[in-house]
């Protein structure tokens, strides 16, 4: 499994997508939320949470990128949103002093 924080890090989507998921932070309910994008909330750590954001993630990216009619931005945003407060719930690494 590759290092979540890092693949986060690097990852790189046109600023409108992203200041998009940033606005729609503050509404994020993860039952709710997760609920409808990943089809369950419950006992679900935010590190398989985000295994399969990103997955989901990375097709709407490929989608995007082709111009497929069947795009929906507004879904794109929704996962990148889910997968921004996912994150924020990750295990932070050892502090350097």
């Amino acid at each position: 499994m590759t290092d979540d924080n890092t693949l986060l890090a690097t990852l790189r989507r046109p600023s409108l997508l992203i200041r998009a998921a940033r606005f729609g932070l503050t509404d994020y309910n993860r039952t709710r939320d997760l609920k409808r994008i990943m089809g369950a909330a419950h006992g679900l750590t935010p590190t398989r949470v985000i295994d399969g954001l990103i997955e989901k993630e990375a097709l709407f990216e490929e989608t995007r990128k082709k111009g497929d009619a069947t795009y929906s931005v507004a879904r794109h945003i929704d996962v990148l949103i889910a997968l921004m407060a996912e994150a924020r719930l990750l295990p932070r690494g050892p502090q350097s002093v």
